[in-house]
């Protein structure tokens, strides 16, 4: 690996860099996202039979608050359970734009990286045609084998690297991109849900 390095010269270190970040915000995101961190399932009952049989209490929500987002968002319906429907429900959407929001999180930087490996690949080709090119002008040794072949190893590795960086990093914001959008609807169903049995509209 490390022969692969040092043939695709200098400009490939941006790019392991980047490589590195991507993959350390593939794997946070894997595990923040995970449904029963963001959404329990039995989260909404619970909160349901707890309102049921105590009502509101501060203690309740702090709870709620510090459990997942979509404790937070339920958290934030319930503060203004004694409000009239529309004012819940704006308490809500306000509280879910927060935490869709932070569902987002590296989410720009993992995209960027996605499109920006690419360019650095590209730029390290171009720094391989100039070493080729510089090594067969007339100040450049005269055509020396060694410094022709390495200008082609940077070329051709540095375009590979960058390919291979973007990939994963494409698919991987495009599927926590959906798997967020995914999440988000997941929770308004649960918080409008809330607001209809707290007005009466449901029993459950």
């Amino acid at each position: 690996m490390f022969a692969l390095i040092q043939a695709a010269g200098w400009p490939i270190w941006p790019i392991i860099l980047a490589s590195i970040v991507a993959v350390g915000i593939i794997g946070e995101r894997l595990w923040a996202l995970r449904p029963s961190i963001v959404t329990p399932r039995d989260l909404l009952s619970r909160v349901i039979q707890e309102y049921q049989k105590s009502g509101v209490r501060a203690e309740m929500l702090a709870r709620l608050h510090q459990h997942c987002p979509l404790g937070q968002i339920l958290a934030a319906g319930l503060r203004n359970d004694k409000s009239t429907r529309e004012i819940m429900k704006e308490s809500i959407e306000e509280a879910g734009r927060a935490v869709a929001h932070d569902l987002e999180r590296y989410l720009t930087t993992l995209g960027t990286i996605a499109s920006l490996s690419p360019l650095m690949g590209l730029f390290g080709t171009l720094v391989g045609m100039i070493e080729i090119f510089g090594s067969n002008s007339p100040t450049g040794g005269g055509g020396n084998p060694a410094q022709l072949a390495h200008g082609i190893s940077v070329a051709l590795y540095n375009s590979a690297f960058g390919i291979l960086v973007a990939i994963p990093s494409m698919i991987f914001y495009r599927h926590f991109r959906a798997k967020v959008d995914s999440l988000v609807v997941e929770m308004e169903l649960q918080a409008l849900k809330l607001v209809e049995i707290v007005h009466g509209e449901r029993t459950s």
